[in-house]
C-alpha cells in the first residue's frame, strides 16, 4: 500500500479510456497492479473490484436516459455469472506462466477485435433486430464468454462483447456498448465474489482504483470524443502491444524460474 497514492491515478487513466473506447478498464488495470507488484491473482481480483464502481455508474446514467434494454442485458448475463465463477476458479489453480501467458494473448486479441469493430461500425449503419432461436443461443455464448473473460483475467468483458453483438446479433455499436455494459455490472460482481471467497481480493486499493476510473470515465465521455479517432486507436493499440509482450516476457520469465 506505499504506492496507494497512485491508484486513483491509474484508475483515473483506465476510465478515460473506458469513456473513450468503450470497453473495461481491466486490460489497462491489471497490468498496472502487476506492474506495482501484486501478484496476478489480486491483481486481476481487485481489478473485478474496481470495474464494479465505474460500470455501475454507466449504467444507471443509461438506464435514466432509457438506453438499457434490461430482456437483453438478463440473456447475456445469466450465462456470465457462472462461467465468472469458473473463470475465478481457474485463476487458483493455473500456474502463473499460463496464465499471464493467456492475458499477454487476450490482449493481442483486443487489438483485433478493436479493428473488426471499427470495420462491422462502418459497416452497419442500418441495423436489423434478429428475433429467434439463433440469437438466443448468441447472446447466452457471449454472454457466458465475457464471464469467463471477467473470472480469468479481471476485464469486464465489452472487449468480447461488443464485437460479437455487433457480428452476430447485427446490433448497432451504440446499442452493443449501452448493453454491454450493463452486462460488465452483472460479471464484474459475479467475478468479484468469487476472488473474494478465495480472499483474493484487495478492498482499498479497488475501492481507490473504481473512484479514480469513475471521474476518468465521466471526463473522457465529455471532452476526449474531440480527440482524432485515428491518434487515440493508435495510442491505444500501441499500448496494448506493449504490454502484451511485457506479459509474454513475465510468462516466460515465470516458466523459466
Amino acid at each position: 500500500m506505499e504506492n496507494w497514492f497512485l491508484l486513483p491515478l491509474f484508475g483515473l487513466f483506465a476510465g478515460l479510456l473506458a469513456g473513450l473506447l468503450g470497453i473495461g478498464g481491466g486490460t489497462v488495470l491489471v497490468p498496472i497492479l502487476v506492474g506495482l507488484g501484486y501478484g496476478y491473482n489480486q491483481a486481476v481480483a481487485t481489478s473485478s473490484l474496481a470495474i464494479v464502481i465505474t460500470s455501475s455508474s454507466g449504467t444507471w446514467q443509461n438506464w435514466r436516459m432509457g438506453f438499457l434494454n434490461p430482456k437483453n442485458v438478463i440473456l447475456l448475463g445469466m450465462p456470465a455469472i457462472a462461467t465468472a465463477q469458473l473463470g475465478a476458479y481457474l485463476v487458483g489453480q493455473l500456474p502463473d506462466y499460463v496464465k499471464e501467458g493467456a492475458f499477454g494473448l487476450l490482449l493481442v486479441v483486443t487489438i483485433f477485435l478493436g479493428m473488426l469493430r471499427k470495420r462491422l461500425r462502418d459497416r452497419k449503419t442500418h441495423p436489423t433486430h434478429p428475433q429467434g432461436i439463433k440469437p438466443l443461443i448468441s447472446r447466452l455464448g457471449t454472454g457466458g464468454a465475457a464471464g469467463l473473460l471477467a473470472g480469468l483475467f479481471g476485464v469486464g468483458g465489452g472487449v468480447i462483447m461488443v464485437p460479437l453483438q455487433m457480428l452476430l446479433l447485427d446490433e448497432s455499436i451504440k446499442t452493443a456498448i449501452q448493453t454491454s455494459l450493463g452486462v460488465i455490472v452483472i460479471t464484474s460482481i459475479s467475478a468479484c465474489v468469487g476472488h473474494a471467497l478465495q480472499n483474493n481480493v484487495l478492498w482499498l486499493p479497488g475501492i481507490c482504483l473504481g473512484f479514480g476510473g469513475l471521474f476518468g470515465a465521466r471526463i473522457s465521455t465529455r471532452y476526449l470524443p474531440k480527440l482524432p479517432d485515428r491518434i487515440v486507436n493508435l495510442c491505444f493499440r500501441t499500448l496494448l502491444a506493449i504490454l502484451a509482450i511485457y506479459f509474454f516476457w513475465r510468462s516466460f520469465a515465470s516458466l523459466n524460474s
